[in-house]
């Protein structure tokens, strides 16, 4: 399934886009606020993106790969909502990394708000978590914009500060 928006289009990773995956995940500016860093090795794509299918074909949803409409064949980065374990407690959680040439264009509060709509109008889901580290302003922005909250917090990186958990429920009339 693609979901295409006048700018973006999203579709279901495939194993060709490993090389995509590598790139953009293992660059360190894409990092910055990753406690882990960035990726090292092709195999930690590999797990990551066959992580990815798994989810796509257990629930039917997860992160799309995204390129630009005029040039379908670039990735520019990947995003979407997936199951995600919040320290033992289940939820939904909206993520995005895009490569740096993409940075400052709007995709990610584009591809977020597709994500939501995705959850809330397609899936029915009740509510999505964004987590975020405390100092990537750039990314609670975006979370902000797309209509988000912060929730609370969620100590899950020993010996830093805990990150910022957001969250949007589904509006029911």
């Amino acid at each position: 399934m693609s979901a295409p928006t006048s700018r973006l289009i999203y579709r279901r990773p495939q194993l060709a886009d490993l090389p995509a995956v590598f790139a953009i995940f293992g660059d360190p500016q894409t990092n910055l606020f990753n406690p882990a860093g960035p990726m090292t090795h092709l195999a930690q794509a590999k797990t990551l993106l066959d992580r990815w299918i798994e989810h796509w074909a257990s629930h039917g949803y997860g992160w799309w790969t995204i390129s630009d409409a005029q040039a379908p064949d670039h990735i520019l980065g990947f995003a979407g909502i997936a199951a995600h374990d919040y320290l033992g407690k289940p939820g939904i959680n909206l993520g995005y990394r895009f490569a740096i040439e993409a940075w400052g264009h709007g995709y990610a509060t584009e591809a977020g708000q597709a994500a939501l709509i995705q959850a809330f109008e397609h899936l029915d889901l009740p509510e999505v978590f964004g987590l975020v580290r405390p100092d990537h302003v750039a990314s609670i922005k975006v979370l902000e914009k797309i209509g988000m909250r912060r929730f609370g917090q969620l100590n899950d990186v020993p010996g830093k500060a805990p990150s910022l958990v957001f969250r949007i429920q589904r509006y029911t009339a």
